[in-house]
């Protein structure tokens, strides 16, 4: 009985022995069944970093690539030259990276229409995978696009009138008038300068009291209007400057050139400081009638050429750039709207229909009006320009292309407003081209 009991137990543990050995074969191929998503799942994550990598620098790549093509500086280039550029970006920005090697195709694109110019740039990249290809994924592609555009150059040409006759000789500002008028035998807030007298005529007395007048304003506005537009060209020669006046003297007034139309800014702006006051031989000469709008803006007709498109510098568009108090003062004896003076000199507001006659061709005009202040201690003012003052305004603006009307007050500044109806004349040209 002992015996077979013992056998039997010996038995028992040999089975026991046999079962351990085969549970403990099962755990280890269970262990590595285990593991193996485990380590996908680790690597994965890993590769999946990887690609998240090479997208955000092939991206940036891209981005780069396609600002370049529209850039400021690069405006001058051809779109074949521009997408050549667009490439060179490209690379430049992965070249010290692995990921130069991804890729596989990048495609640069430049067009223009309309006055604009717009980029894409596309790229085709196969980022190897490390543990991924433990599943059988050796790798993945992926792409992707980046746009920019940006308004082309247009092309301008400005031609500056400027009315510097003796109305512009009035003191800038209201503290400058009472000035004049304070110190004057006759009240007169006009400088003007009349060359019997000079330099003790109300011209020098101006300058002695320190008195700014409008015409010494509009002189230094226009130098500064050169440096606004060579701050605002996209590309060399963008802009072009011509700038005129009604005459140097009285004597010989008529449409006078101070600078012929030029790229050169800086030329245009030496050139400005030769504005200045239209001189009269002596007081009263020829009745006061220097202010011919209606001759001076018909050989404005004349001199400007037709308008371009604005698209190249060849074909560039034409904006008449008139700055004037808006008070014509001439021997209009036959289509003066107002009451003649001894039945021949006229005073009246601006005649619209020779603006309508430059702007039927094409040609823009931006209007700065340097408001005609009031002279209540002037009898002349009182009696021929205030009962026509309200209609000054009107048809200065009513001159102007649409949005390039501006008016300024003696408070304003000159300088500022020219400025201003520039930049208005130039993004209006963006915005209709």
């Amino acid at each position: 009985m002992s015996g077979k009991d013992v056998r039997s137990e010996t038995e028992r543990d040999g089975l026991w022995r046999r079962l351990w050995r085969s549970r403990s074969g099962n755990l280890s191929v269970l262990f590595g069944l285990s593991i193996l998503p485990a380590v996908l799942l680790l690597g994965g994550t890993a590769d999946y970093m990887l690609l998240i990598e090479a997208r955000e620098q092939l991206n940036s790549a891209a981005d780069a690539a396609a600002l370049a093509s529209v850039s400021r500086n690069s405006m001058s280039l051809s779109t074949s030259n521009a997408q050549t550029l667009a490439t060179k970006v490209f690379d430049a920005h992965l070249a010290s990276t692995k990921v130069a090697g991804y890729v596989k195709t990048k495609t640069p694109a430049v067009s223009e229409a309309n006055l604009l110019r717009s980029a894409t740039y596309t790229y085709v990249a196969e980022v190897p995978m490390s543990f991924l290809g433990l599943a059988g994924i050796n790798k993945v592609t992926i792409d992707g696009t980046s746009k920019a555009s940006s308004s082309m150059p247009v092309y301008m040409d400005f031609y500056l009138l400027l009315d510097n006759t003796p109305s512009m000789g009035v003191a800038a500002t209201t503290a400058g008038i009472n000035t004049m008028v304070a110190n004057t035998p006759d009240r007169c807030a006009f400088a003007c300068h009349d060359t019997s007298a000079y330099p003790n005529d109300y011209y020098g007395l101006a300058k002695k009291l320190g008195v700014s007048t409008r015409i010494d304003v509009m002189r230094s506005a226009t130098q500064q209007l050169m440096d606004t537009a060579t701050s605002s060209q996209l590309v060399s020669s963008q802009f072009r400057m011509a700038i005129y006046t009604f005459g140097a003297a009285a004597q010989t007034r008529s449409l006078t050139t101070i600078s012929s139309l030029t790229s050169n800014l800086a030329s245009a702006k030496t050139a400005a400081s030769a504005i200045d006051l239209m001189t009269v031989p002596y007081q009263n000469y020829d009745s006061d009638m220097h202010t011919d709008f209606d001759g001076i803006l018909t050989s404005m007709n004349t001199t400007i050429p037709n308008p371009g498109s604005g698209s190249t510098a060849s074909s560039p568009q034409k904006v008449l750039f008139f700055v004037s108090d808006g008070v014509a003062d001439a021997n209009y004896t036959t289509t003066c709207t107002r009451p003649l003076y001894a039945n021949y000199r006229c005073q009246e507001p601006l005649t619209v229909a020779k603006c309508t006659a430059i702007k039927n061709r094409g040609i823009k005009i931006a209007v700065l009006y340097t408001t005609y202040l009031p002279l209540p201690t002037n009898s002349w003012y009182m009696d021929w320009i205030a009962p026509f003052s309200p209609q000054i305004a009107t048809n200065m603006q009513a001159c102007a292309s649409p949005g390039l009307y501006f008016e300024v007050s003696p408070s304003g500044g000159i300088a500022d407003a020219m400025n201003a109806l520039f930049k208005k004349a130039i993004q209006t040209a963006r915005l209709t081209g």
